[in-house]
């Protein structure tokens, strides 16, 4: 009989897995869609993705500020980033996702993102210039389709004064 793991510790098994090999700096890149805008995520910095829940919304905080989510019994604060970079809210629907990227830092906080697209190669991608870029999000790239990447860093997105405050 085998043994059974569940979704989030699988996931977890893996990112650390790819974080221990070589394989981490040529696909360590996850990608999804906020809005119209492509990012990148490390993978060790990803953390769990699960499907959009209902979220409660909280009074006097900003139109980005788009809840608060009880995902297995633990609240997280879900910051829209599409709103959060002042393009339109993302709609709710079934590719909608939750990234819970707070976990690894010592906060529950998520991102509500369109849908995810996986794994990027940052070999396959081209750097490109990023003018007046927040400290959050310096790098940006460029794929064969044409499509413009901005890679995240979510240790800084964390620590940015504009993200933690929520309050109108």
């Amino acid at each position: 009989m085998s043994k059974k793991i569940r979704l989030h510790e699988f996931q977890s098994y893996l990112a650390a897995r790819l974080a221990g090999t070589s394989a981490q700096t040529a696909a360590g890149l996850l990608g999804v869609q906020a809005g119209p805008d492509y990012w990148l995520l490390d993978l060790a910095d990803s953390g769990e993705i699960v499907p959009l829940t209902s979220l409660t919304t909280v009074p006097l905080t900003k139109a980005w500020f788009a809840g608060l989510a009880n995902i297995r019994g633990n609240l997280y604060s879900v910051v829209d980033l599409s709103a959060f970079v002042g393009k339109d809210v993302t709609p709710r629907s079934t590719s909608s996702r939750l990234l819970l990227i707070g976990t690894r830092h010592g906060s529950n906080a998520a991102l509500l993102v369109n849908r995810m697209i996986g794994l990027r190669n940052v070999d396959a991608l081209t750097p490109e210039a990023a003018a007046d870029a927040p400290a959050w999000a310096p790098e940006i790239y460029a794929d064969n389709e044409g499509r413009r990447w901005k890679k995240l860093k979510v240790r800084e997105l964390l620590a940015d004064e504009n993200f933690m405050d929520i309050a109108v």
